[in-house]
């Protein structure tokens, strides 16, 4: 994802953010005090890591944290996807709540070359080659999906499922995976109408060209909190074809860190505790649902 003009934008809007569910018993699991499980490799029991400070595990992630990434702006409660992933991937390394400390760090930052003040950041930071030239990332932790984003009191805001948009006009930006996946998921009726830039899709929509957009669900919360009024994302999917957009931790280049937050990640993903922390806070309760 890239962020940098969004986050400006979002900066005064943070109360205008997608509101999120209080935390249920699985996301007290993440972010929990209780005995921590280690990875699976001795190499990355938590005395054999090489930490920023010692004992401690530093994450870092920008101020402000928005929702539903990081719940009211504090990323030490394990609410909100980010910080809900952040502790689980701590719990599988050893680490308990109090073993973790939080570091801010612009977005830019944190792939930006140099020394880092964490061992890990999480920020909706996307993985690309450009990025990996200068710092190191984990296996992907969320692939970003397409949400659906109309007006309240538009035609096709009560839609449940992908056959409910067949005859919906939709926009959506030239060369995004947005248009790749509305032509080959959603498959309307009617070609989508293509604009050369994102903000012309959504004057589209505000001007009610259009009954909806498609965008990524990053940016659908974006569009829903600062640029559209009385809108709302009627729900995701998931992109066909091509390579999907995936986000992941960052680390300073060489970090020997990397493979044993993978470990942890792994077995998140087998487990099936990743899925549920993305439907807890990244779907319905977030207003979001699935479409199918």
């Amino acid at each position: 994802m890239h962020r940098t003009s969004l986050l400006l934008a979002l900066g005064v809007l943070t109360t205008a953010a997608v509101a999120c569910a209080p935390a249920n018993d699985a996301a007290d699991t993440a972010g929990s005090t209780a005995a921590a499980s280690p990875a699976a490799s001795a190499s990355c029991t938590k005395d054999q890591l090489k930490l920023i400070t010692p004992g401690k595990l530093t994450i870092g992630t920008d101020k402000p944290a928005y929702e539903p990434w990081f719940k009211n702006d504090d990323p030490t409660t394990g609410e909100g996807f980010e910080s809900a992933v952040a502790y689980a991937v701590a719990q599988k390394l050893g680490f308990t709540k109090d073993e973790v400390a939080w570091a801010t760090i612009p977005f830019d930052s944190a792939y930006a070359p140099g020394d880092k003040k964490f061992d890990f950041d999480l920020n909706q930071v996307s993985i690309t080659p450009d990025r990996a030239k200068v710092v190191d990332f984990s296996d992907g932790y969320y692939t970003v999906k397409q949400g659906v984003v109309t007006l309240n009191n538009g035609k096709y805001a009560s839609a449940a499922g992908l056959a409910d948009l067949k005859d919906a006009t939709i926009g959506v930006q030239v060369g995004t995976t947005a248009l790749d996946a509305v032509k080959s998921v959603v498959q309307p009726a009617k070609d989508p109408k293509v604009y050369t830039q994102q903000v012309d899709a959504v004057n589209a929509l505000k001007n009610k060209q259009v009954d909806a957009i498609v965008v990524d669900l990053p940016t659908a919360f974006y569009v829903t909190a600062a640029q559209v009024e009385n809108s709302k994302i009627v729900g995701q999917f998931a992109a066909t074809g091509g390579t999907p957009e995936e986000f992941g931790l960052v680390f300073q280049k060489g970090n020997a860190l990397v493979s044993c937050v993978n470990e942890a990640i792994g077995a998140l993903k087998s487990s099936g505790e990743l899925t549920q922390i993305e439907q807890q806070w990244l779907s319905a309760a977030a207003g979001a649902p699935e479409l199918k």
